[in-house]
């Protein structure tokens, strides 16, 4: 089940993992905890804060706004793909017509 949960919500819960993360033993527990008072999985919940973590510059991986360049180009990508394969399709009928062989 894919919920949304808007920017806010989303941010207040980041700022409550990263705060009481010392007070648990490990980050799953943080987020078992927080999470069963917010009403969000675990899983969400980890998944937000080690995303924060990352856009942060405090573990590796793909920020959020590389991960959003990385969606935009491949639209654009597919979209070019699509468009060459229409001009393919439209060179070859085209020249089947102008073939003097077809007349």
């Amino acid at each position: 089940m894919n919920k949304h949960y808007d920017p806010e919500f989303k941010a207040r819960a980041i700022r409550l993992v990263q705060q009481q993360r010392s007070d648990y033993p490990s980050m799953t527990a943080v987020c078992r905890a927080i999470g069963d008072e917010l009403g969000v999985s675990r899983e969400t919940l980890r998944n937000w804060a080690r995303q924060a973590d990352i856009d942060a510059g405090e573990a590796p991986g793909v920020t959020t706004g590389e991960n959003e360049e990385i969606r935009r180009l491949r639209r654009e990508n597919k979209r070019l793909r699509e468009s060459n394969e229409i001009l393919k399709a439209a060179t070859v009928f085209f020249a089947g017509e102008l073939d003097p062989r077809n007349r």
